[in-house]
């Protein structure tokens, strides 16, 4: 498994998720399922993306002198503008953009694609970009699903539009073996990171869905979080210094001390901005001893909110350093499509489930990782006791193991099912213990009652995969038979799940950030005056408003930018809303 955590894969298709050579198929156990569920079958002719010639790019706002004052930083030959460098960073992985490119819509794509070497072009290319005014979207690996890297549509005052792409910033810059400190510029992708730390003998031990991909600037500017969050902690909480590019100048937090007092953690003002007030470029970060040892485990449960119960319990009497470093419990719907997914052996699961009493069992896998033989035993000696007396039943550790060994391979079939007219994507949330049963249940509903019209079906299945003390996260997956117009048909889930979050009391995000998908909820999540502090804080680093307009934060209409990303007043929507929640509906939607 250490070779898959290392393995740099070459940069993603145009057109969808990840490894160009990376099979795309489904396991014919999985066209089961889907027959059975939802009634699809494989079409003998599915649908291919266009041509690459044949997706439309919108004109170009970049002015002449605009794109000599880049080259004057990058050099020409790091300013590019052909085709393919423009479609091939156009949006992010979301659901909305991947369709969009398949059906020839480039609409999200910049004017160029700028590729400064070092932080001072960095920080050169935003003075530029503000007295030119040309809108910034700063680029790491390109993963977001949120919406975060879209082009700006019609955002007054603006001339052009500039991607930031951060791959040349690729380096570990230091690593302090002795504190288990190192620094690491923002374009080096997980498998770099990784391996630049194994041969010290450290890890991060960030290993989200997008590991192959994503880079360490993104995981910082979006809070992510990864799979093994439970045990080794998300990036952000490991931040102990770093330095912004900013279009008014460089915001320094020097990583001095482990801890301080010295006023509020200016760090939280960087961490989670999305690029809306600069650009990270480079950041010190803790990290932990590589684990040498790992053990498996899974457990079957009566039901997903038993499960979750003895998932409080390991968080809250076992703690941190017991507690499995991976928890992974699926509700009742999810297990039954996984185990379904596994062929003979899946079923023979299920059968011995109901043959124990559990008709509709919740499994639970559990990875513990580490560098003591005796210490990882009595971890998992311990937490095995207490999900014993929750009422767990173990089941083979093949389970986690097969699921370990495909762990990055999900966003894959997304694409195959793009291909067969099926609509699937996830979504996530997190809420405390004492809601987290009944969120899952109004937010999983709200998804459901918004896919099943018009007589089609659907699949709702949710697992969580992050645990604390306090609560868990919430991660769903939702596949459909295509609406006549696909695009509506998501924004209406969308708008479903994001209103149920918010009215049930939980978080619009816990790791996939804001970008433009999320923003209305968010700000209400904020508050009127919380979204009139993030707008002080980037007006003085931002005055001109060029850094991601409309990620984050709607447009402040107060600059001279002053339009919402949509091409509306930032201070009225369709809806009535006050500034303080700016609609929701994509920036890039097709006039929604």
């Amino acid at each position: 498994m250490a070779e898959a955590l290392t393995h740099s894969i070459p940069r993603s298709v145009w057109y969808g998720w990840g490894d160009p050579g990376h099979d795309r198929t489904l396991p014919p156990a999985a066209w089961t399922q889907l027959r059975r569920r939802l009634g699809v079958r494989p079409l003998s002719r599915p649908r291919r993306p266009v041509d690459l010639a044949d997706v439309r790019l919108p004109a170009s706002g970049l002015t002449d002198e605009g794109r000599a004052a880049l080259e004057s930083v990058v050099g020409a030959t790091h300013v590019l503008d052909d085709r393919e460098e423009l479609i091939s960073r156009a949006g992010g992985k979301s659901w909305p953009d991947l369709y969009r490119l398949w059906t020839g819509d480039g609409r999200a794509a910049a004017d160029v694609v700028v590729l400064p070497g070092d932080a001072d072009e960095v920080a050169r290319v935003l003075a530029v970009c503000a007295e030119h005014r040309i809108a910034v979207i700063p680029r790491g690996g390109g993963t977001s699903v949120v919406g975060g890297l879209t082009r700006p549509a019609d955002a007054a005052g603006l001339r052009g539009v500039a991607l930031l792409d951060l791959q040349r910033l690729d380096r570990m810059l230091h690593c302090d073996p002795i504190s288990r400190l190192a620094t690491f510029q923002p374009g080096l992708r997980g498998p770099d990171i990784e391996a630049a730390l194994h041969p010290l003998g450290l890890t991060l031990g960030h290993y989200p869905q997008s590991h192959q991909e994503a880079t360490f600037g993104g995981y910082l500017a979006t809070r992510s979080a990864g799979q093994a969050s439970t045990g080794y902690g998300r990036p952000d909480q490991h931040v102990v210094g770093l330095r912004l590019a900013a279009p008014t100048g460089e915001l320094v937090i020097e990583p001095r001390t482990p801890a301080s007092a010295a006023g509020p953690r200016l760090l939280d003002l960087v961490l989670g901005s999305e690029g809306a007030f600069g650009v990270i470029t480079q950041a010190t970060v803790r990290v932990q001893p590589l684990p040498t040892e790992k053990r498996h485990g899974a457990f079957m449960f009566d039901s997903y909110d038993q499960g979750c119960a003895a998932l409080r319990v390991l968080a809250q009497d076992l703690g941190k350093g017991v507690i499995p470093d991976v928890c992974r419990l699926s509700d009742e719907e999810e297990t039954a499509v996984n185990l379904g997914h596994a062929g003979r052996a899946g079923t023979a699961m299920l059968r011995y489930a109901r043959l124990r009493g559990r008709h509709r069992p919740a499994l639970l896998i559990c990875v513990w990782e580490g560098t003591d033989t005796s210490t990882l035993r009595a971890r998992q000696r311990a937490c095995e006791r207490a999900l014993r007396r929750a009422g767990g039943v173990r089941m083979p550790s093949v389970v986690a193991t097969s699921w370990e060994k495909h762990r990055f391979d999900g966003p894959y079939a997304r694409d195959v099912l793009l291909a067969h007219h099926v609509l699937a994507d996830t979504l996530e949330t997190a809420t405390t213990w004492d809601n987290l049963g009944a969120l899952h249940d109004r937010v999983g509903g709200a998804i459901r009652g918004a896919l099943e019209v018009e007589g089609r079906r659907a699949v709702v299945m949710c697992h969580v995969s992050h645990v604390y003390a306090a609560g868990a996260s919430l991660y769903y997956t939702f596949v459909s038979p295509e609406a006549a117009d696909p695009l509506a048909q998501w924004q209406s889930v969308k708008d479903a799940a994001c209103a149920a979050i918010i009215e049930g009391g939980g978080t619009i995000t816990h790791h996939h950030a804001v970008g433009r998908d999320h923003r209305t909820w968010a700000e209400e999540e904020a508050g009127d005056l919380g979204v009139r502090t993030l707008r002080a804080v980037k007006r003085e680093l931002d005055p001109v408003g060029v850094m991601n307009p409309g990620a984050l934060i709607a447009v402040d209409p107060s600059t001279e930018a002053g339009t919402d990303v949509a091409g509306r007043s930032a201070a009225t929507t369709p809806t009535g809303r006050d500034a303080g929640a700016a609609s929701a509906s994509r920036d890039d939607d097709g006039g929604r």
